[in-house]
């Protein structure tokens, strides 16, 4: 039998920085593939991974270079994200949470919170999440802001944030009266406020899969957000409309955690010596080779149709799945152990089947899975 195929590069991408990815890869197979099971299992073991990424200023990978940021280019920073994914998928999915809000702070109109904050994330002093899927539910809002003089009253539940402990600080999506949005940041750690508001975070969820990245749930009562908190506020139905723009780009973490688990059986087929495992690797890499080059093309179009990202979309959750479950297969019952590689990916693949879900996405990934 030939020798495996090596992972392809495509060419045909101009606009990448080559020197930030090679750092980044460079630290990820150094310091953090290594301890992979650890950083899923251990807070500890994610901050220091996290620290690392800090140090080489890799957070700050797309604030402009006005402040102080490495202001990449589309192409790195989704580059970026895929190879992070690929050596730990509890890290990957912690840092895409500070790179999220980061982006909306970039993009707001409040210069002065820009002022505020922007220095802070580049020096690495204050680091950011995201608490704002809950503006995805239909029905009663979840988080109501109501005006009042010089600010907001928030009450409500976030039933999802990441990085408690990590972060300093979330972006916190809120409903007005009138069904418009805001979103504003909030200092993340349990407040009480003079006026008799508060803010309280629960313990930890325990989760079947990235327990390590501390995701909670926050409850806010009568808590005085200040205006000048506010990062930018919306229409009604604003972020089902953003997620339709955006629905191809968290295909990149799925990739990772497909290649990820072709790592494994790749690593098995060298010590196995068995032809069928080649050619089981082979056959996924193509196909992942295939979708990649798909997706890379897609993101330098204008023009793309919501439908043709969808099936793309799916296309990287349905590999990450197949490659995850390969890599179980050829684990044989050692995969069952907690701390293997293959366990590990495996609920990483569970994970990025349902990040940033919505209903297209669950329609077109279960319709995907019965009639293909």
């Amino acid at each position: 039998m030939s020798l495996l195929k090596e992972t392809q590069k495509d060419s045909s991408i101009k606009n990448i920085d080559n020197n930030i990815l090679a750092i980044t890869e460079s630290y990820l197979k150094e310091f953090v593939a290594p301890v992979a099971s650890e950083i899923n299992q251990s807070s500890e073991a994610l901050n220091e991974a996290l620290q690392g990424l800090i140090k080489r200023s890799l957070l700050s990978i797309k604030v402009p270079k006005a402040w102080g940021g490495l202001e990449a280019d589309t192409e790195t920073f989704y580059h970026f994200q895929q190879l992070i994914s690929q050596y730990s998928g509890a890290l990957a999915f912690l840092q895409v949470q500070h790179q999220g809000a980061v982006a909306s702070i970039v993009y707001s109109n409040n210069e002065a919170l820009k002022e505020q904050y922007l220095s802070k994330i580049v020096e690495g002093k204050l680091l950011c999440g995201l608490g704002f899927s809950q503006l995805r539910r239909k029905g009663k809002p979840m988080i109501t802001a109501t005006p009042m003089n010089g600010g907001y009253e928030i009450n409500g539940t976030v039933p999802w944030i990441t990085g408690f402990g990590f972060f300093d600080a979330f972006l916190l999506g809120a409903s007005l009266p009138d069904g418009q949005t805001i979103r504003a940041m909030v200092p993340f750690q349990n407040s009480h406020q003079d006026a008799g508001g508060e803010f309280l975070v629960s313990e930890p969820m325990k989760l079947g899969a990235m327990q390590s990245t501390n995701t909670v749930t926050g409850t806010f009562k009568n808590w005085f957000l200040p205006s000048e908190n506010v990062v930018s506020m919306a229409k009604e139905g604003a972020i089902h409309e953003n997620d339709k723009k955006i629905v191809l780009f968290p295909s990149f973490l799925v990739l990772g955690c497909a290649k990820a688990g072709l790592d494994i059986v790749k690593k098995v087929a060298q010590t196995k010596q068995l032809d069928f495992i080649n050619e089981g690797f082979n056959h996924l890499n193509e196909e992942l080779n295939y979708c990649q080059e798909k997706i890379q093309t897609a993101i330098t179009i204008n023009s793309r149709s919501f439908e043709d990202d969808l099936k793309l979309r799916v296309w990287a959750i349905n590999l990450a799945q197949r490659c995850a479950n390969a890599a179980v297969i050829v684990s044989s019952g050692a995969a069952n152990y907690y701390n293997h590689a293959a366990q590990r990916v495996y609920k990483e693949a569970l994970v990025f089947t349902v990040f940033g879900q919505t209903t297209d996405i669950m329609k077109a990934t279960l319709e995907q899975m019965v009639y293909n």
